[in-house]
C-alpha cells in the first residue's frame, strides 16, 4: 500500500514539474458584459458609480464601464478549474488558496474580448502538502496583457483525496454539463505577453500626492457579509467551492460554520482601496495573503474592518504603497495586504 502511496505522489510530482514554465490558454474568449459587471460590483459591495454608469466612467477618462478590480477571478478561476481537471489531478473542494496577486497593466473595460493565458510557475513539495503557484495573463485582441496575478494554492501530497468529503461535496454541488472549452498549449514559442501600462491609460485618482505622507493613518470602513452575500458571490464569480454555503461540507473540513470566499474579502478590500482613490482604475498592484477565514452565520452576519496606512511613497512615479489592514471577530484575515496606487 506504502508503495502504490509513494509511486501515486512520484506520478503527480512529475506531472507538475513537467508542466513548469509551460504556458497554457483557454481555447474560448471571454466578452465582458457591462450587467456583469454591475452584478459583480454589487457582489464585492463596490458602490462606485464608474461600475454602473457610462457617464460616470467617461468623466474619469474611461471609455466604458470598468469592471471592479478582482473582476478577473471569474476567468482565472475557469483557467484554473480546466489546468486541475485536464493536467493536475486534485479535487478542487480540497484545495486551499492562500495568496492572490493582481498587476494592472489597464482597467477592465465593458465590450473587452479577453483570452486567458495560464501557467504553472511553482510547484513544491513539503510537509506533507503540494504548493502550487499559477500565473496567469489576461490578454486583450492586440495581443497585450491586460491583467497579470499570481494564484498561490495549496492541497495534500500526491492529490490525495478525502473520499468522504468528496462523496459529500458532489451530493450538494451544483449538477453541470461538462465545460466544451479547454486549455491547450501556447501557440509560438510560448511566451508571456506584452506587459507594460497600456497606451493611453492614464488613472485620474482623486487622492492628491501633495496630500500623503508616509505614516498617514486612512479612513476606515465596516463592511457587513451575510449568507446571502456569500451565495450571491458564489454565483456571480462560478467558485463552487461548497464550504462557502453548506455547513454540513464545512463541518466536514473541520470549521465551525461556513466562510467567505478568499477573493471576495479581497474584492471588498479593493473596494475599499477604488472609495480612498475616487478612481477605480489607480489601482496598479495588489496583492494579499489570506490568514484567517471569516465565519459566517446562519443567523447573523460577519463584520469586516478595514483601515490603512502609507507604507511608502514613489515621488517619481507619484505612487504610494498602501498596507491594508483586515479584521472579522477580532482576527486579522490578511497576514500580509499591500496595494501600490497612483496619486493625483
Amino acid at each position: 500500500m506504502s508503495t502504490q502511496i509513494d509511486t501515486a505522489v512520484d506520478d503527480v510530482a512529475a506531472q507538475a514539474t513537467s508542466m513548469l514554465g509551460r504556458r497554457y490558454q483557454l481555447t474560448d474568449h471571454y466578452d465582458v458584459g457591462r450587467e456583469k459587471i454591475k452584478e459583480f460590483a454589487a457582489a464585492v459591495q463596490d458602490s462606485h458609480p464608474a461600475h454602473y454608469q457610462e457617464a460616470d466612467a467617461n468623466s474619469l477618462g474611461h471609455s466604458a464601464l470598468v469592471a471592479p478590480l478582482t473582476f478577473t477571478a471569474i476567468l482565472g478561476g475557469i483557467a484554473q478549474q480546466r489546468v486541475f481537471a485536464q493536467f493536475l489531478r486534485y479535487d478542487l473542494s480540497q484545495v486551499l488558496h492562500t495568496d492572490q496577486r493582481i498587476q494592472v497593466h489597464r482597467p477592465v473595460y465593458a465590450g473587452d474580448s479577453l483570452n486567458c493565458q495560464i501557467a504553472l510557475a511553482s510547484f513544491r513539495q513539503g510537509h506533507g502538502q503540494d504548493s502550487f503557484v499559477f500565473e496567469t495573463d489576461l490578454v486583450d485582441g492586440d495581443g497585450a496583457s491586460v491583467q497579470t496575478s499570481w494564484t498561490t494554492a495549496v492541497a495534500r501530497t500526491g492529490g490525495e483525496i478525502d473520499q468522504n468529503l468528496a462523496r459529500a461535496a458532489e451530493t450538494v454541488m451544483m449538477s453541470r454539463a461538462a465545460p466544451p472549452d479547454r486549455v491547450v498549449p501556447v501557440p509560438g514559442d510560448g511566451s508571456a505577453p506584452p506587459r507594460a501600462v497600456a497606451e493611453g491609460y492614464v488613472p485620474r485618482p482623486q487622492r492628491a500626492y501633495s496630500d500623503v505622507r508616509v505614516g498617514d493613518e486612512l479612513p476606515t470602513e465596516v463592511y457587513r457579509l451575510s449568507r446571502g452575500d456569500l451565495v450571491n458571490y458564489a454565483g456571480v464569480a462560478g467558485d463552487r467551492n461548497p464550504i462557502h454555503w453548506s455547513d454540513h461540507i464545512a463541518g466536514l473540513v473541520g470549521l465551525d460554520k461556513v466562510v467567505a470566499h478568499g477573493m471576495l474579502t479581497m474584492g471588498i478590500g479593493a473596494s475599499y482601496l477604488t472609495s480612498l482613490l475616487g478612481d477605480p482604475g489607480a489601482v496598479a498592484d495588489y496583492g494579499v495573503r489570506f490568514s484567517s477565514p471569516v465565519f459566517v452565520g446562519s443567523d447573523e452576519p460577519a463584520t469586516i474592518e478595514i483601515a490603512s496606512k502609507v507604507k511608502a511613497v514613489d515621488d517619481d512615479a507619484r505612487t504610494a504603497t498602501i498596507a491594508l489592514r483586515a479584521t472579522a471577530a477580532g482576527k486579522r484575515i490578511f497576514g500580509r495586504a499591500e496595494a501600490t496606487v497612483h496619486l493625483a
